[in-house]
Formats: C-alpha cells, sequence, structure tokens
C-alpha cells in the first residue's frame, strides 16, 4: 500500500484510544487486525483503503479461514474492519464501508460440559465439619438443585429464600426475576450453613454483610472468583479428575431434568432462558446420553466391536 495509508492506522489508533476508549488489549487486536488487512493488500497490489471493495474483504476472510483461524477470531477481525472503515468514512478518506455485509464463517456450537448423577453424588458426598465445607456444601447442593447461574447466587440475599415453601427467588438476565424450587439435599444444606452462618457473622468484625446468604470469614458476601477455586477445590478433593467450574452444575441441572422429564419449555423456564433455542443444546447432549445407550445395548449398533455386529447377522 501507499505509505501516506499508514498515517490512518495511526490515526484510528487515536481515536480508539481517546475517542472510543477501548481496552489496551482490544486496541492491540485490532490493530493487528487491520495491520493483517495491509499485509493482504501488499500481496494484492492494492494501493489504498478507499479502493478495497466487499469481494476483496471477503476474499481476505476466506484467506484467514484457509489459514485455520477460528471462526470467533475472523469475526472480530472483520469487527475490527467494519470499525476501521466508519472511520475513514467519517474522515472522508473512503466513500463506503466494504466489510458491513461481509460474515464469517459459523462457529461450531460447543456443547456444555456435564458430570454425570454418579459424578455429581460423589462430588457432593462430603462431611461438613466446619463452617466452611457447610458453606461450600451449600453452594453446590443450591447449584444442582436449582440450576442458578454463578452471578445469581452471589447475589442472593437472606430474603430470597423462602425455607418453609421450599423456593428461592433470583435475578437473572435482564432484570428478570424467577421463583425456582428448592430440593431437598439443598434445603437441608442451606439449613445446616444458615445456622453456621449467624454465629460467623456474630464473630466477624465491622463490614460485614449480614442480608447476603453466602459469606466469607470476614462476613463479607462471597466474591464469584472465591466461588470458582472452592468448587475446583472440591472436585480436586473429592477426586473427580477433572476441572469443575459452577456453570458445570447449571449444565447439568439442565441435562439431568431433560433425560428425565424430556419437558424443554419447562427446563427453559427454569434456567430463565429468553430464547428457547438457548436451551436446546441441551437435547444434544440428551441424544448423546441416549446414542450411547444404544451402542451399548443394540445387537446392531454401528460403533460396536466387529464380532458383536456378525453375532447379530444371519447368513445371506
Amino acid at each position: 500500500m501507499q505509505p501516506r495509508e499508514s498515517e490512518w492506522i495511526v490515526r484510528f489508533a487515536s481515536h480508539l484510544k481517546h475517542e472510543r476508549r477501548m481496552s489496551a488489549h482490544t486496541l492491540a487486536a485490532y490493530l493487528a487486525d487491520i495491520a493483517q488487512l495491509v499485509v493482504f493488500c501488499d500481496a494484492r497490489k492494492i494501493a489504498s483503503f478507499s479502493s478495497i471493495d466487499t469481494s476483496q474483504v471477503r476474499s481476505f476472510a476466506a484467506a484467514a479461514h484457509a489459514q485455520g483461524l477460528a471462526a470467533r477470531s475472523i469475526q472480530r477481525r472483520l469487527s475490527a474492519l467494519r470499525t476501521f472503515f466508519e472511520f475513514l468514512m467519517r474522515e472522508g478518506a473512503s466513500t463506503r464501508n466494504p466489510a458491513v455485509d461481509v460474515r464469517a464463517p459459523k462457529q461450531k456450537k460447543r456443547l456444555p460440559t456435564t458430570l454425570d448423577a454418579d459424578q455429581m453424588g460423589r462430588l457432593l458426598a462430603f462431611r461438613t465439619d466446619d463452617t466452611l465445607s457447610a458453606r461450600d456444601k451449600a453452594v453446590m447442593e443450591l447449584f444442582y438443585s436449582s440450576g442458578l447461574r454463578l452471578a445469581e447466587l452471589v447475589s442472593l440475599d437472606v430474603t430470597s429464600i423462602d425455607l418453609k415453601d421450599r423456593t428461592v427467588r433470583v435475578l437473572g438476565k435482564g432484570a428478570k426475576s424467577r421463583v425456582l424450587p428448592i430440593g431437598r439435599y439443598a434445603i437441608a444444606a442451606l439449613e445446616r450453613w444458615l445456622a453456621e452462618r449467624s454465629a460467623l457473622l456474630v464473630k466477624a468484625t465491622a463490614g460485614t454483610q449480614p442480608g447476603a446468604v453466602f459469606v466469607g470469614r470476614s462476613g463479607r458476601r462471597l466474591s464469584a472468583r472465591a466461588v470458582q477455586l472452592r468448587v475446583d477445590l472440591w472436585a480436586r478433593r473429592q477426586g473427580l479428575g477433572v476441572h469443575v467450574h459452577p456453570h458445570m452444575f447449571r449444565h447439568s441441572f439442565a441435562t439431568h431434568l431433560l433425560e428425565s422429564s424430556g419437558n424443554l419449555r419447562g427446563v427453559q423456564e427454569l434456567l430463565g432462558h429468553a430464547d428457547i433455542a438457548t436451551t436446546q443444546v441441551y437435547t444434544h447432549l440428551d441424544f448423546q446420553h441416549l446414542a450411547k445407550v444404544y451402542d451399548a445395548a443394540h445387537p446392531r449398533a454401528r460403533r460396536r466391536g466387529a464380532g458383536h455386529r456378525s453375532a447379530g447377522r444371519r447368513d445371506a
């Protein structure tokens, strides 16, 4: 490209930093994406940004895909280009945004990781010999019992829980409230923890948060990071052999409910999903479970060993 085009990149960087107030990480990523565009243009003898058209932007994205760049990274790269060309149009350096109608390849849907019922039982089968273990068990039992998000759990106040009615009121995404049932194991764990919590708050120093359900030794509301660390600690103590994170309880809750009931709409409401398409990912997990059952039991299952297949075959 012509040397003067580099001046637009410098001005764009200033625009992102001072006007858009982008983080240093995002700024560096956008500039790296624009640098890749320059390399692409130089290879094709494109002299200026203003002469780039939509077909060339598509070729740019296709080349990145052919090189093995992930769909998410290509999406970010195209986003950087759209922002850059919007800036050039604003500055009068271009008359169009050639990246506006270009889309990245679809990302492969990642199926959520879950624990099966036996693994979950093993994880939750620990004694509550002290205050912290009582708290941690109540946290994990409530996660699994009601399918809460991490942010929903750590923001719970004592007034959100009705032990007599066996329900919990949570404030989910979009400030939408929903009332969820609490299972008997979670009720028992919560009753034990709330008794321990009262004693802990009496001993704690000033600055406690007495309204919070889950607190640390200081009496302050437990942070999301603290919950993540405690869940991982118990998974290792219980010898699960896999990394367990809080959202895995929610995934397991949804999957186990769907396996038992087949009621997708009900699971959607319990999870607080606005769109049932979000919940449908769990039908794929349910199918995987059924496929394993089929493979293990059906005499003509295509993934069984050759000996099993031939045993179920009659001579022609």
